[in-house]
């Protein structure tokens, strides 16, 4: 089963919780719903959960709630633990470049930490 948790930045400021909290109650339990999709589930569809082309690694969470559209941004650290380290309210078809940007160096600090402990 994966587990899935948020990155923190060297001070403890959580990028992914500060946005979800930003959200409305319904669009907020929207997402809860497709994270608990991708702990519980083995296998999750690619509408909910994709990995991104000519990245670092970068997995998408995709979530639709109405007429708003919703990505996280993360990576895998092993097999079976997911590492969101950007959100996002999508307005656009394609991803913007510096989301992408974001979360490899955020991914990069994510391993650079966690080797140094």
């Amino acid at each position: 089963m994966r587990k899935i948790i948020f990155y923190r930045t060297l001070t403890g400021h959580c990028p992914v919780e500060k946005f979800l909290d930003s959200l409305p109650a319904k669009h907020a339990k929207k997402v809860a719903w497709v994270l608990s999709l991708m702990e519980d589930f083995p296998v999750v569809p690619k509408q909910y959960f994709k990995k991104l082309i000519n990245t670092d690694g970068i997995w998408e969470v995709r979530i639709n709630s109405g007429r708003d559209t919703f990505r996280l941004l993360g990576f895998f650290d092993g097999k079976d633990l997911v590492v969101l380290d950007y959100a996002f309210r999508k307005k656009t078809r394609k991803i913007p470049h510096n989301a992408i940007k974001t979360a490899e160096e955020r991914k990069k600090d994510y391993f650079k930490r966690r080797a140094g402990k």
